[in-house]
């Protein structure tokens, strides 16, 4: 196996994850990234001393314990255990996120409560959920399993916010990825069980978090694979993926100009429509046009430097209203429970949009203004003074699921699978929604399915892809 070379795109959690599983089998993978650092969308920066994050990330006691266990091996005690204190904005109401009884009980809306025990009496009457049609839709399943009153007040809204959607137009697919509890009975045992343990070793009520910030797990997981015997290309991008008989090559450049990198195996994390591109022959019309058809929800991160300890004691806001241009605002202050830097702090406001949106090329200053109005709106206190204000931006921050998007997924993947030598995986480049536990859960199997003698285990595979389909998003 030794003389196996396997080419990685993308150092994001997925991509390093599975190198360092095959250094630690003796081989020297070479990792490809076009940033110059780790962690793609899960990565991090420092603003003004502040480790930041692309958006909000947490890991959650739900993470395999094999896989939390590693982490904890690389992270020692910067690993941190926290306590999840977030809130939802709900019919101009502050609720406690992830939900609580009594809170729910004391501060919901009298219409909402009363709305979801309705809706409760009604499917208890009809007899429970029934099974999902060809003809359903993200609204029809939601209305069905956890009927109009939650439907209509949270999940809605926030679909619309989030991808740009109706909720009529987005695939029933995305009510199984998305939505945790498939059943209204399901949330009501899960919010009355909400405090007990999980898989992973933490209570429902916490969340596992690096002290460095969310980054520093692609960084630890960079400088163990290294150590081991991978390769780590930095600021190095991707050109071409020529498939021939018998050869396989990956055209980068980088700083030392342009490379071609001969390998047995091309392992991609990149989003699924970017291998598309880069392949050398051109994959057929009608996998280019499926591709085309696949679309990716962009994001917009505002960071504002406060010259204050704290803003509020929250580590996260959620917003379904329209009223608020960002569907959540997070503080990362509050997620480390950092008490070394005093006098400031960051808001990380999240605004999903298209790149074809007026939104989208705006400067700091209008986004700093966009982000104060958003405040206002639901009743925050103004920022004060505003050290600072950064700008991050993510094309591809969500997949989007429209009705349909399932046939031209299909189309693609069967053609990627019949590359020889090539693989896609991970979050982007399964075209999924999953957490950080997920994509390194599919970086393990990815590493388990390539055999001794070099050869990849096709079947062994699609047994764990089809594991994957029942990955469900953790917020």
């Amino acid at each position: 196996m030794s003389g196996t070379r396997v080419v990685i795109l993308g150092a994001g959690p997925a991509g390093l994850g599975a190198a360092l599983a095959l250094a630690r089998r003796g081989l020297e993978p070479t990792v490809v990234e076009a940033r110059s650092d780790v962690g793609g969308n899960a990565g991090g920066f420092t603003l003004h001393g502040i480790p930041v994050d692309y958006g909000s990330h947490r890991l959650h006691p739900s993470t395999d314990p094999a896989i939390l266990a590693e982490l904890r091996n690389l992270l020692g005690d910067k690993l941190l255990e926290r306590p999840r204190h977030g809130r939802i904005l709900l019919g101009g109401r502050w609720i406690h996120f992830p939900l609580r009884p009594v809170d729910l009980g004391l501060h919901a809306p009298a219409s909402f409560v009363a709305g979801v025990m309705r809706d409760a009496a009604v499917r208890l009457l009809r007899g429970g959920p029934r099974a999902t049609g060809d003809a359903d839709t993200f609204a029809s399943v939601l209305l069905r399993d956890l009927g109009p009153t939650i439907s209509n007040a949270f999940y809605f809204p926030y679909a619309r916010k989030i991808w740009g959607l109706a909720p009529e137009e987005i695939s029933p697919a995305q009510a199984r990825r998305r939505v945790s509890s498939g059943s209204l009975e399901a949330m009501l045992v899960r919010l009355f069980s909400w405090s007990r343990g999980a898989a992973g070793g933490g209570p429902k009520g916490t969340f596992f978090y690096p002290r460095e910030g969310f980054g520093q797990i692609s960084r630890a997981l960079g400088r163990a694979a290294t150590a081991a015997g991978a390769h780590l290309l930095l600021d190095t991008r991707a050109r071409r993926l020529r498939v021939g008989e018998g050869s396989l090559t990956v055209e980068v450049d980088g700083p030392g100009g342009t490379r071609t990198l001969p390998c047995h195996h091309v392992w991609s994390t990149l989003p699924l429509t970017t291998l598309v591109g880069l392949a050398d022959p051109l994959p057929p019309h009608e996998v280019r046009h499926a591709a085309d058809a696949l679309r990716s929800r962009a994001m917009l991160l505002v960071y504002l430097v406060l010259e204050k300890d704290r803003f509020t004691e929250f580590d996260a806001h959620y917003f379904p209203s329209a009223d608020v241009p960002f569907t959540r605002l997070s503080e990362p202050k509050n997620y480390s429970g950092r008490e070394d830097l005093p006098g400031r702090t960051v808001l990380c406001a999240e605004i999903p949009c298209a790149t074809s949106e007026e939104v989208w090329p705006s400067g700091p200053a209008e986004l700093e203004a966009l982000v104060t109005r958003g405040l206002a709106a639901a009743g925050l206190p103004a920022p004060g003074r505003v050290l600072d204000v950064a700008v991050r931006r993510l094309p591809s921050a969500y997949p989007l699921y429209t009705v349909g998007y399932e046939e031209h997924l299909q189309r693609v993947d069967a053609w990627v699978s019949g590359l020889p030598g090539v693989l896609t995986f991970g979050r982007q480049g399964l075209f999924a929604h999953d957490n950080t536990h997920h994509a390194l859960a599919m970086a393990r199997a990815a590493a388990e399915c390539l055999a001794h003698d070099g050869r990849f285990n096709r079947v062994r595979w699609r047994g764990h892809r089809e594991a994957f389909t029942h990955h469900v998003v953790e917020d």
